[in-house]
């Protein structure tokens, strides 16, 4: 493999204006999560709209489960991610192929038991979180049986996403995720509409498109990326890196189940207050989720720019990109805060036509929008610490979650003086404490003084 055809479809991090790499990296993510927001927008309509609110309130309540699900592959393809990052800053392209292959491995066996647990434990689980007897339920044990079994696919598709951001190709994972939305659309009209298949339609059109995705992304990794191409020597699984893809993956995984966990705490706290409080809180969270792209498509690309910065041990860059996550999320506050502030009225009226929604909504707006700054400061440490291999951090990040959004969400709303405002106040205090924590877990230099550098991984391999 040629030094030429090996730099197609890569972009090297490590040299360069950091702040460039960092925008383009981010940009196409950014792209990609409006587009991930616009297909479950229409998702929702179509089976608000086709079947009927059974439906919808079905396969709302499948909504945490399928996150906490779909986490293990998810943070193993982010772990695997890493590695070869560090590999690719590190110049050794038989590691990088050799993480390629193992992460096969990784992921397929890993897939294929989540999606047997989940397939088997669809119904105790609903029942145990409450999902009402009869149609509703009914529907939701089909729709997650459903999807589950697209775990193989995702964890596929998140692989090769995975492998080439941590190349430095964040464009062709878009294109992957746009025709995956696209072609989720389109059966969601075809089977719901045409063939009058209901939610199981509708759950069938999803795996469907993601074994569509799943498919083109690997037939393009091997087609125009040589690190794909590999040798018979190169397919036998590494158990160093297998261990080592676990020992990344999994702590994100928990951490990322951890915060599911603690959001349906919340919620439950949230549902004892009727009506009003729970409309007002699923659109203060959908203006978060709009909000938080920035910060997540930002986070990512430090992973993946302090992942290859970390391998060719150029440490000052790795904290020069830190320094200018920092600056890139105080620019983006100084426009996102006073516009969700002063347009909160128009923006909670988009969703809702009753007053006292709209009302409590604003309230609420006003609460959460002046932490916005704090909930940056939790992703851009995540995204640095996360490409060094700060294993231990993403733990810590979780636990943080956790304990703050039970103990503030149960606390504050117990004051009279608060009641349901709490929802919101311990939200935002949850931001707040987390980002101090992640920001003195980065500044202790931890990542830099006891985690193994890159050398002695590709030693111990």
């Amino acid at each position: 493999m040629s030094d030429i055809s090996s730099k197609k479809n890569t972009v090297d991090m490590t040299t360069g204006s950091a702040t460039k790499h960092l925008l383009l990296f981010a940009l196409p993510l950014f792209i990609g999560n409006l587009f991930q927001q616009f297909y479950n927008m229409v998702d929702s309509v179509i089976v608000g709209k086709f079947i009927n609110a059974d439906a919808l309130a079905a396969t709302g309540s499948c909504g945490s489960l399928s996150f906490l699900f779909f986490s293990l592959s998810a943070g193993l393809a982010i772990g695997i991610g890493i590695i070869v990052a560090q590999y690719f800053g590190a110049g050794d392209k038989r590691k990088i192929r050799e993480t390629i292959a193992s992460s096969f491995y990784v992921l397929v066996i890993s897939a294929l038991v989540v999606t047997a647990i989940g397939f088997i434990l669809a119904r105790p689980i609903l029942k145990l979180l409450n999902t009402p007897e009869g149609p509703i339920l009914e529907n939701a044990v089909v729709y997650l049986r459903t999807t589950v079994c697209g775990i193989l696919f995702i964890a596929l598709y998140n692989g090769v996403s995975s492998v080439l951001r941590a190349l430095g190709d964040s464009k062709t994972p878009l294109v992957f995720l746009i025709i995956s939305s696209f072609l989720n659309v389109g059966m969601d009209l075809l089977l719901v509409i045409k063939f009058d298949m209901g939610v199981f339609g509708v759950a069938l059109a999803t795996v469907i498109a993601q074994a569509i995705s799943a498919f083109i992304s690997l037939i393009y990794a091997f087609v125009k990326v040589p690190y794909f191409r590999l040798s018979k020597e190169e397919l036998k699984p590494n158990r160093h890196i297998i261990m080592h893809s676990f020992r990344l993956g999994i702590p994100l995984a928990i951490q990322s189940s951890m915060i599911a966990i603690s959001l349906i705490v919340l919620q439950g706290v949230v549902n004892t207050f009727g009506h009003t409080a729970m409309s007002a809180f699923t659109i203060t969270s959908k203006i978060d989720i709009v909000v938080s792209m920035f910060y997540n498509a930002i986070s990512s690309a430090l992973t993946t720019f302090c992942g290859q910065n970390f391998g060719a041990k150029k440490y000052d860059r790795v904290k020069g990109g830190y320094k200018r996550g920092v600056l890139f999320m105080i620019i983006y506050n100084i426009v996102i805060i006073p516009t969700v502030f002063f347009l909160s009225r128009q923006i909670v009226g988009f969703f809702v036509n009753e007053p006292e929604v709209i009302e409590l909504g604003i309230k609420a707006v006003h609460i959460t929008c002046f932490m916005y700054l704090a909930l940056a400061l939790i992703y851009v440490p995540r995204g640095t610490l996360n490409g060094v291999g700060d294993a231990s951090f993403s733990l810590i990040n979780g636990i943080t979650e956790v304990v703050c959004r039970v103990a503030f969400s149960f606390g504050l709303t117990m004051i009279p003086v608060i009641g349901q405002m709490g929802i919101w106040y311990a939200t935002g205090l949850t931001w707040l404490f987390t980002a101090i924590i992640c920001n003195i877990r980065y500044f202790s230099g931890v990542w830099y003084k006891k985690l193994p550098k890159p050398e002695e991984n590709l030693q111990k391999g």
